[in-house]
């Protein structure tokens, strides 16, 4: 699919401003378990990063007051969630809007067109993007389904309450945040 500004929804201000107070460290540890898990769930994406997983990605959502930082490793994946301009160094770069990443990793967007649009920047070490975006576009994955299946035998009902969270998310910021269903 391609994209240009007009399409990718940013988060509304007032709801990231009202996120600026917001402690860290619960939605660090929050995507430090997914993350984990996804990796479990998902050998063969990390696996497919080869000689990059060990690369660090700043991820910086462009509308949100805080940014992200990833090391992919399959048996030790990183995340940090850290303050914007307290960012750690990094092999690699991607910004825009938080519409624009997580279309990214349900396959809503394609990538060149957001960074022809520039609505996506990249800096760094472009094989280590290359491999990212490729891994995660095998892989399909689907937060919503990550997030749920954190939580093991209750994954299921999780999942249900996520999507509905997620369908009501979409609903006030435009953002989809649960990747569509097939058949749907």
């Amino acid at each position: 699919m391609s994209s240009n500004s007009a399409t990718v929804p940013e988060l509304p201000s007032a709801l990231a401003f009202g996120l600026r107070p917001l402690p860290l460290a619960p939605l660090a540890a929050a995507l430090d378990l997914v993350v984990k898990s996804a990796a479990r769930r998902h050998p063969a994406m990390f696996a497919r990063l080869g000689d990059q997983a060990g690369k660090r990605f700043l991820i910086e959502p462009t509308d949100l007051p805080f940014v992200v930082v990833m090391t992919p490793r399959a048996e030790d994946p990183e995340v940090l969630v850290v303050r914007r301009g307290e960012e750690p160094e990094t092999d690699a770069r991607i910004a825009g809007p938080l519409g624009a990443l997580i279309g990214l990793i349900h396959g809503a967007y394609d990538g060149d067109a957001l960074f022809f649009s520039r609505d996506l920047a990249v800096e760094g070490d472009m094989s280590a993007v290359v491999a990212l975006r490729n891994a995660l576009d095998d892989a399909e994955i689907d937060l919503v389904a990550e997030a749920a299946a954190v939580l093991g035998p209750l994954a299921s009902p999780a999942e249900q309450v996520g999507r509905l969270a997620a369908s009501v998310a979409e609903t006030i910021t435009g953002i989809a945040f649960a990747r569509p269903r097939s058949g749907s």
